[in-house]
């Protein structure tokens, strides 16, 4: 922002007459136009031209749908982009409209667009029309604007300037829309403190984004030096890079310290000497600024320099007379560095504020705390909570702060939200001495949210017993026990005990009967952070029909920044239940929603939970590709849930386990499972009450299964099966394929029959399921029931693209495709290699010469494998538990097979067969 106040426009005054379609008189909601925000900041004759990012905005301009110039105040934003239009006079035509707080009302905010774009001389179509509501705007209108704007020859550059104010996710997907949607004929540039609430990752990855940002900004040692001599100040190089070196090539502050050495004798030795408040800088902005002000003045700024934003009230507040509204005007008018934000506040330049609160400590020790206590209460009660606390903490005054917190039920925000990690950093410096039920409550929460369930515990019980014996008088008992039955929901989480969680919920529900509803209403994150919890409880006990149900209503929730945490991680979680169901399709719906929340709401991908890491690599193991599920289990495993979920370890464990088994490392996952003792129950890592859930000791016995049957031991595969006492169907499969591994075929029937045909379950698990009876058939000699099973499988594979269970399947699927190679006919979904001794063919030619004169077997298949590791024969006799003359006796076998002499050549010859 400019210091001083913007009035008019270097191309045209401000109430010039536009061209164009005649504006309405006034807005939704009554209020008329304000033409003052169409217009371009003058730029003031100090002003310092930039070629180096002037140029980067043009050629932003050519290359690029999204401008961005993203910095902290004072640090010359709006003055470059002006100073840009007014030299550069971009392509096309330029639209200026400075933001506004009242713009987050979505119909406010297209109003004000269609106006600006009007009122910089744009003709509209009438069709196009203008919101009829504040709280509302059809999308048509915004679809029809997009086509208009496809259409021109030439683009529009529509200019946001403080486009910090919109918090509106809805006017954010609005722009988004009308962005991508009009192509060439829009180029967006955005001007702003913080980061817009846009998806600015895809415009990057895509290269459609431009930005400039506080380091470039920063002005550099040459920039300086012309500030400086514009200010009067011929000075030495030196100068200038010290000079810029103290203030971090800041704008506002080098053109405050060269208004300050215009006042010197020796404009040099002053600069040199320059230190924000401990300096003749603070002596020139105190004699010449503060002094010069009537007494009241004074007393308003030096009372005010605790606040970062003045309003008039609450500068009434901290100096106990009703002037503040007129001597803050007054100071505006005349540039002594306060300047307007919007909304009737007001913002003290930082470097002055500074000076003014050590130039307060001095003249009144002790009043600075009395006034951060007189703000607190003035801010939360005017609903600044945020902001009340702040000034709270500064006072010293926690029990206050901590009440505030609990009173207008705004504990979930510890957990979710912008302001979460600002307030947990706030709360950390509360001290021992704070007592009460809400001081209780808050240390819980902090607890809790760092997963120490122990002391997290410690602090609730005490706000419950305190809560017990307590009256109104000391606080809102209702509110404090609504926010304490959430802790207890959470908790119940954390501990993995899904009966607490449920009763907590079921309490929290009864009680927010006592809670006023417009209190409920103004914090929808609690009710998601509570759905999310107790499915998340739900999950590890097992219960996925009960879970679903909670996590789909927490998903549900209105969206909003205080909800998109939790609504991520529910959608998350509910694409971890689609798996373990065995449906990948529904999986990956819900990721998309997750992915979709996340890129919208500006998170970090996954980061927290880890829960939609674990679902990709699941995923992409069953799809085989291992290298995908690699990188998501990194992620995974690096997320902060890896060492506290018990669902998220655990899960990260089983798929890790499957990975190592898909690249033949059979004894790297025994050990791998067998360390984490999940059949047992949890013997480090993430806590859990009771023993794991069905799911995962499922998970866990078929992935342990699998690695004994890959050594050659299916009595200890069909050991761990038992032992894990797991029932489902993955589970039968394993004790299917193990009883047939160990020639108990019939036994293998039984096991198979008795799993319910419409078991409920998805396709990845059926799939598994006619696989193993498809085994089995063939292995009781019933040939065409084993391809009729087969050829099922295939077809229910196909739309998932399931390779990884053909490929587990083994050498018998191998030896029925070379036999039936029709089976596979309509499946081109499969990769060449996925089927090892199936030779490729061409349409309905017969086998080449150079097939296989007989199949390998098994054995000589798993002995194959590990010499094309490069494993040595003794090596390969203790990977398979045989003796060295049996594996040699095998190679012998295998060279004769593939009429070949030598290892190296088998194995270039069993790959060129696609056996490897």
């Amino acid at each position: 922002m400019p210091l001083s106040p913007a009035v008019g426009s270097p191309s045209r005054p401000a109430d010039a007459p536009r061209r164009g379609t005649a504006r309405p008189a006034r807005i939704p909601g009554g209020d008329p136009v304000l033409a003052a925000r169409f217009a371009v900041p003058p730029i003031p004759g100090t002003f310092v031209h930039r070629p180096r990012l002037v140029e980067r905005l043009g050629d932003g301009l050519r290359t690029s749908s999204l401008l961005l110039v993203n910095a902290p105040a004072g640090a010359g934003k709006t003055l470059l982009v002006a100073d840009w239009l007014a030299t550069m006079r971009p392509r096309g035509s330029a639209v200026w409209l400075t933001v506004e707080r009242e713009d987050n009302a979505p119909g406010v905010f297209w109003a004000y667009l269609l106006e600006a774009v009007r009122h910089h001389g744009i003709a509209l179509p009438d069709d196009i029309g203008s919101p009829a509501r504040a709280d509302e705007v059809d999308h048509s209108l915004l679809a029809r604007l997009a086509a208009h704007l496809s259409r021109r020859e030439e683009p529009v550059v529509l200019v946001l300037d403080e486009f910090e104010h919109v918090s509106s996710a809805e006017v954010a997907s609005g722009l988004h829309f009308l962005l991508g949607h009009a192509g060439p004929g829009l180029r967006l540039v955005l001007i702003s403190r913080t980061e817009p609430r846009l998806p600015l990752h895809r415009y990057r990855a895509s290269g459609s984004a431009t930005e400039v940002r506080a380091a470039d900004l920063a002005f550099r040692p040459r920039e300086t030096a012309a500030l400086l001599r514009r200010h009067g100040l011929a000075l030495s190089a030196e100068t200038a890079r010290a000079l810029t070196e103290r203030t971090g090539g800041w704008a506002a502050g080098l053109r405050l310290s060269a208004l300050a050495a215009q006042g010197a004798t020796d404009p040099e030795a002053y600069l040199k000497e320059f230190e924000a408040c401990r300096s003749t800088v603070a002596d020139f902005l105190l004699a010449e600024v503060l002094d010069t002000q009537p007494a009241e003045t004074q007393d308003l700024l030096l009372r005010t320099s605790v606040l970062d934003q003045i309003h008039p009230d609450l500068a009434d507040a901290l100096t106990g007379r009703p002037d503040g509204a007129r001597i803050l005007a007054d100071l505006a008018r005349a540039n002594t560095f306060v300047e307007p934000v919007g909304h009737s506040w007001y913002r003290c330049h930082p470097l002055f504020a500074e000076i003014l609160r050590v130039h307060l400590a001095a003249r009144s020790p002790g009043v600075e705390r009395a006034l951060h206590r007189r703000a607190a209460r003035w801010l939360t009660a005017a609903g600044h909570l945020t902001d009340g606390l702040v000034h709270a903490a500064a006072a010293g005054d926690w029990e206050f702060a901590a009440t505030q917190l609990v009173d207008q039920l705004a504990i979930g925000r510890l957990f979710t939200g912008r302001d979460a990690d600002r307030l947990d950093r706030l709360f950390a410096d509360m001290t021992p001495d704070a007592r009460g039920p809400a001081p209780e409550l808050i240390r819980a929460a902090r607890d809790l949210a760092r997963h120490d369930v122990d002391h997290g515990l410690e602090h609730l019980r005490r706000a419950e017993t305190l809560l017990a014996g307590s009256e109104r008088g000391a606080g809102d008992v209702p509110t404090a026990l609504l926010n304490a039955a959430h802790l207890r929901v959470l908790a119940g989480r954390l501990l993995g005990s899904a009966d607490m969680a449920r009763a907590a919920a079921v309490q929290a529900a009864r009680l927010e009967e006592d809670v006023p509803p417009e209190l409920l209403r103004e914090h929808p994150e609690l009710p998601v952070l509570r759905l999310t919890d107790l499915g998340s409880a739900l999950l590890w006990k097992g219960s996925l029909d009960a879970a679903g149900t909670a996590l789909s209503a927490a998903a549900a929730a209105a969206d909003g920044a205080s909800t998109a945490c939790p609504r991520h991680e529910s959608l998350t979680r509910l694409a971890l239940i689609d798996l373990l169901r065995g449906r990948p399709a529904q999986a990956e719906v819900h990721l998309r929603k997750a992915g979709a929340e996340a890129e919208l709401a500006g998170l970090a991908p996954d980061s927290r939970t880890g829960v939609g890491q674990l679902v990709l690599a699941a995923l992409a193991v069953d799809r085989d590709d291992l290298a995908t599920a690699r990188a998501a289990l990194d992620r995974a495993a690096g997320s902060a849930a890896a060492d506290h979920d018990p669902a998220v370890a655990a899960g990260i464990a089983i798929v890790r386990a499957r990975t190592l088994l898909a690249d033949g490392h059979a004894r790297a996952a025994l050990d791998l499972l067998g360390g984490l003792d999940l059949l047992g129950g949890p013997r480090g890592g993430a806590p859990a009450a009771g023993p794991p859930p069905p799911w995962v000791r499922e998970g866990v016995a078929v992935a342990v299964a699998a690695g004994h049957l890959a050594e050659g031991d299916p009595a200890a595969a069909l050991e761990a099966l038992e032992r894990s006492g797991a029932d489902g169907p993955e589970c039968a499969v394993a004790a299917a394929r193990a009883h047939l591994a160990a020639g108990e075929n019939r036994g293998a029937l039984r096991i198979l029959e008795a799993i319910p045909e419409r078991d409920g379950h998805g396709p990845a698990i059926t799939v598994r399921v006619l696989l193993a009876r498809s085994q089995t058939a063939l292995a009781l000699g019933d040939e065409a029931a084993a391809q009729r099973l087969l050829a099922r499988a295939l077809a229910i594979a196909r739309p998932e693209r399931l390779r990884r269970p053909f490929r587990d399947a083994g050498p018998w699927l191998r030896r029925l495709l070379h036999a039936r190679p029709e089976l596979v006919d309509s499946h081109g979904w499969l990769p060449p290699d996925l089927l090892p001794g199936l030779p490729p063919r061409t349409s309905g030619a017969a086998a080449t010469t150079d097939d296989p004169v007989e199949p390998l077997s098994d054995r000589e298949l798993d002995v194959l494998k590990l010499a094309a590791q490069m494993l040595s024969t003794d090596e390969i006799a203790a990977e398979l538990f045989l003796s060295v003359n049996t594996v040699k006796t095998h190679l012998k076998s295998i060279n004769r097979k593939l009429s070949v002499t030598g290892r190296n050549r088998a194995v270039r010859r069993a790959r060129a067969l696609h056996l490897l």
